[in-house]
């Protein structure tokens, strides 16, 4: 058994990239992309275990790009996110269905390769060291609880915004002793010149830019599956006939589960700067970033 697992959502189409999958793009000076960094990170702070969540129909692409690469250097697994894998009682329901069910259902891929506690991250997401540090402490200590206790990295909401559209974030709100009071899904947030506004069809309104948001790093132990599990039959019974777009997203579950008091969310701050591909146009200050972490000596010139 390992001692900590670190899972990768990359199973996303990468919808806002404009063609190409987003996730294998190369940013590093040796082809090199984001979740190398993410992994050599991971790795740095004690995570022994790497569990990559696909769709099969990358597989070929993503072992070429990455995963053969890992394979060699950690002990590795995947897990298939297809949109066919559901409760049997729905499967002909939801026959037409082709976007991906969401991170809820990503996770819950991961339930037979997965067998310690486990950090999730986003692909396409860079996160810094500290944020990797801070988790791994987290989830090898020892604690006793009521309660089922998982973590959040929490970030900097100025630290993580694009200079080329708008993001979606979690914005959380967290108590006096460092624990998430709830979490809003929040789309629509740009940048602007004195910090942060949510823009949507309702119009315009100001945030501050050092909220602290969600970046889906999600500290989880494998008794997070069982809620998972039921919480997916629950979703897809409530789905509004003709929705085929409903996603089953961990931020609304864990919201959800905070609301029952079912659960308590420890929040760990990482003052990093984040940077990701969301839109094409990211690409080359993502490059530019990572050049810089290089040259300042934060990361080898080749990774693996």
């Amino acid at each position: 058994m390992s001692k900590a697992t670190l899972v990768i959502m990359a199973a996303g189409i990468g919808s806002r990239f404009g063609g190409g999958i987003k996730q294998l793009e190369p940013v590093g000076p040796n082809g090199e992309i984001i979740m190398d960094y993410s992994i050599y990170d991971a790795m740095q702070a004690g995570f022994d275990k790497v569990v990559f969540v696909i769709r099969k129909d990358l597989e070929k692409d993503f072992k070429e790009v990455i995963g053969n690469r890992i394979e060699r250097v950690v002990d590795t697994a995947y897990a298939y996110q297809e949109t066919s894998d559901i409760p049997l009682q729905f499967a002909e329901h939801y026959k037409e269905r082709t976007k991906p069910w969401g991170t809820g259902q990503a996770i819950l891929c991961c339930k037979e390769v997965v067998d310690s506690p486990f950090l999730v991250i986003n692909a396409d997401d860079y996160y810094g060291k500290q944020a990797y540090a801070e988790a791994y402490r987290y989830l090898t200590e020892e604690r006793n609880s009521d309660k089922m206790e998982i973590c959040m990295v929490g970030f900097v909401l100025k630290n993580t915004l694009s200079e080329n559209g708008s993001v979606t974030r979690g914005i959380c709100h967290v108590d006096e002793d460092g624990m998430l009071a709830d979490i809003v899904e929040t789309q629509g947030i740009e940048k602007c010149d004195n910090g942060a506004v949510i823009r949507n069809e309702t119009g315009e309104r100001a945030i501050d830019a050092d909220s602290a948001v969600s970046m889906n790093m999600w500290g989880l132990s494998p008794e997070f599956f069982q809620i998972l599990e039921s919480g997916f039959e629950t979703f897809l019974s409530d789905i509004e006939e003709g929705n085929l777009k409903a996603e089953y997203l961990l931020p609304t579950i864990i919201g959800g589960l905070l609301e029952e008091d079912r659960i308590a969310v420890r929040v760990l701050e990482s003052k990093d700067k984040w940077f990701g591909v969301t839109y094409k146009e990211d690409k080359d200050s993502v490059v530019a970033s990572v050049r810089a972490l290089v040259d300042a000596g934060m990361y080898p010139e080749k990774l693996f």
